[in-house]
């Protein structure tokens, strides 16, 4: 049995140590906000948060993640408030929305490091995250507001 946090809740799961995280969210746990896409860490439709930073589950063994915390879309704090979701609705960035739920824990753990990010920032750090619909300048915009709203939420 391996034993990890998921969304706040301690899991077990009986599987062998060498299974992608990604398989264990969506197949065995029924976790499906992270997304298959090309399975080899590129496009980053699979990222989630593992102790606060962005990976790609479907390259994290679970035997690799024994004992962390793991948070999909699913375990935001304050979900439907979250600054980032906030900012994705306000400038309409999905399309087809297959990447999003990564676009979105990326962005969120890009706040959680550089808090106000420049364009040359996002650009490095969303890279790594493919859509294929294109909407890169929106997901820049949304990620600028989300950081103003998370500056005017301090004050």
């Amino acid at each position: 049995m391996i034993e990890l946090t998921v969304n706040g809740i301690k899991r077990q799961v009986d599987v062998v140590p060498e299974m992608p995280l990604l398989w264990v969210l969506r197949d065995e746990l029924g976790i499906t906000s992270a997304k298959y896409g090309c399975g080899v860490a590129q496009c980053g439709a699979c990222t989630v948060h593992i102790d606060g930073l962005a990976v790609r589950s479907c390259q994290s063994h679970i035997g690799e993640v024994a004992g962390k915390s793991v948070v999909t879309l699913e375990g935001l704090d304050n979900r439907d408030q979250h600054p980032v979701l906030q900012a994705w609705i306000e400038h309409q960035v999905p399309q087809c929305g297959y990447c999003q739920t990564g676009q979105i824990m990326q962005a969120i753990s890009l706040l959680g490091l550089i808090p106000r990010p420049t364009d040359e920032q996002i650009d490095q750090v969303m890279s790594g995250n493919l859509c294929r619909c294109g909407t890169y300048p929106r997901i820049r915009a949304a990620i600028h507001a989300a950081a103003a709203a998370n500056k005017t939420a301090e004050k």
